[in-house]
This record gives structure tokens, C-alpha cells and sequence, in this order.
């Protein structure tokens, strides 16, 4: 509307004439239709300077969603912002993208936060790519799993996120119980990481006594169930079957396939973690089945 009004009056003024208003109308048309389109979308243009539409539209929906997740049961925990805050952290964004992925974040959070819409939305980009709504929603169970308690209302909330992306409820507990297991990768790796450390000589010995305990039960090998379980599959599938599951699931995240469908670069690092966990549990699968 503004944009007709203003239109109508510059082009009349600009030539003295009925024609010029018309014109200006018209012009002022098309411009409020294009400022509509930008609000419908949520500012999602605006999310990543430089990225393409549909890169856009995965970030912004990414972390709008996971503020909705974070809020599903009442409250925010510190936990959900520290797992927001690493994730921004893995992806290397810059200080602005940082700015806007609080800002999507907080989005979420609000009242009445039109999730089917918002989905819809990521979904006309990349329905027909169920790998990379297969990537979205596991970030959203790591949102919600973020304190190791999968509340109720988080995990209603993200049933009807897999729906609306097609996934059933049982392809939902598969991805929960493949996150869970895959947490489990993730403590070890950090555990031995700690392990090796140097420490100042000083320090060495009382640190030592006091996280032997704590390290001992961290440094724990995962487990082969949680292998099969970060490869979805069970102990009574075949060695075919496994492996068969194994390279499926290195196809379906390699890191350059996904951002070529559409995934923001930046994305990149938490593709390649994924791949490196699905390889470690498959490395334990083989060494238990003497493959």
C-alpha cells in the first residue's frame, strides 16, 4: 500500500500528468508485493550476505526451529544455548551471521512461532532431498537432547517436525537412538583427547588423583551395541547388511554432496563430525566381525 501511494504521487509529480500516477501506481505496486514476499519468507534473504536463497533458507529455518525446540518445554536451559553457541562455533560464522543465527534462534522462541509455515518453507526448497532433511532434523534431536533429557514436549514437538518432513515415527526413534549412541562416540573422542594433554609437571600428579575416577568411566570404549546403533543397525544384520548401511549413511552425509543439494557451506564441519563418528563405529562393527 505504501508503495502505491508513493508511487502515484512521484509520478505525478514527476511529469504533471494522470499517466505519470498511473505509471507510479503500478511501479508501486510491484514494490509492495516484493516487500510482502520478503516478510512472508521471515527476512530469510537478509540471513547469510553473499549465500544463495536456498542456503539462506536452510540456516534461517535451521535455527528458528531449534529456538522452537529449545523452548518446547517451558524454558530455555543453559544447556540449549551452549549447544546453539557450539554449533555457531563448529560453523565458523562470522560476527554477523552470528547476529542473525541469535536472532532466527530468538524467533523460535516467541509465541506463536508459525512452525507448519516455516517448514513448509524448508520444505519446498528441499523436500525431494531427504538427505538433508534427514541432516536438519538430527539437529534438532541434538537440540533437544542437549541436557541428555528428552522432555515429553520436546519430543511431541519434534514428531510433528519429522512428519511434516516425512519421516514416521519410527524412522524418528531410529535418528534419536543413532544420536544417542553417537553422544557416546563424541565423549570418548573428547576423553582421550584430554588424556593426552600435558600437563605442567607440577600440576600433573594432583590433577591426576583428583579426575582418575571421572576420567576412567569418560575413557570408557563405546560399546559394539552403540556402534550398530550409529550405523542403524542391529547385532543380527549381516556383515553385507552392515555394510551396505555403512556406505549409505557416508553417501547420504558426505560433506560436498551436501552442500552441492544445498547445504550452507558453513555447515560443513558438522557433516564432517558425522561422517568421522559413522567411520569409528563401523572400524569397532569390523573389529568385533573379524571383517
Amino acid at each position: 500500500m505504501i508503495g502505491k501511494i508513493a508511487g502515484t504521487v512521484f509520478g505525478y509529480l514527476l511529469i504533471r500528468h494522470v499517466i505519470g500516477a498511473i505509471v507510479g501506481c503500478a511501479i508501486g505496486h510491484l514494490f509492495d508485493q516484493a516487500l510482502q514476499r520478503i516478510k512472508d519468507k521471515g527476512n530469510v534473504e537478509a540471513f547469510l550476505v553473499g549465500s544463495d536463497g536456498k542456503q539462506s533458507i536452510f540456516f534461517y529455518t535451521t535455527f528458528s526451529v531449534m529456538g522452537h525446540v529449545a523452548k518446547a518445554s517451558g524454558r530455555v536451559t543453559p544447556e540449549h544455548i551452549q549447544t546453539a553457541t557450539d554449533f555457531m562455533a563448529q560453523m565458523r560464522l562470522s560476527p554477523s551471521q552470528i547476529e542473525e543465527a541469535k536472532s532466527a534462534f530468538r524467533e523460535g522462541k516467541l509465541l506463536g512461532f508459525p512452525l507448519k509455515k516455516k517448514l513448509n518453507q524448508f520444505k519446498s526448497q528441499f523436500g525431494d532431498r531427504k538427505d538433508l532433511c534427514q541432516f536438519f532434523l538430527e539437529i534438532q534431536i541434538q537440540t533437544a537432547y542437549c541436557d541428555a533429557v528428552l522432555e515429553q514436549a520436546e519430543y511431541e514437538l519434534l514428531e510433528k517436525v519429522a512428519k511434516q518432513l516425512g519421516f514416521n515415527q519410527r524412522s524418528l526413534k531410529q535418528l534419536i537412538a543413532m544420536w544417542e549412541a553417537e553422544i557416546r562416540f563424541q565423549q570418548y573422542k573428547k576423553a582421550q583427547q584430554e588424556k593426552y594433554k600435558k600437563y605442567d609437571r607440577r600440576q600433573q600428579y594432583r590433577e591426576h588423583q583428583e579426575h582418575q575416577q571421572q576420567r576412567q568411566a569418560a575413557s570408557e570404549e563405546p560399546s559394539l551395541l552403540d556402534a550398530y546403533a550409529v550405523l542403524g543397525v542391529s547385532e543380527r544384520d549381516s556383515s553385507r547388511d552392515i555394510k551396505r548401511a555403512y556406505k549409505k549413511l557416508m553417501a547420504q552425509n558426505h560433506p560436498d554432496k551436501l552442500v552441492a543439494k544445498g547445504l550452507p557451506p558453513e555447515m560443513m564441519e558438522v557433516a564432517k563430525q558425522k561422517t568421522q563418528d559413522i567411520q569409528a563405529a563401523y572400524e569397532i562393527v569390523k573389529k568385533a566381525r573379524k571383517l
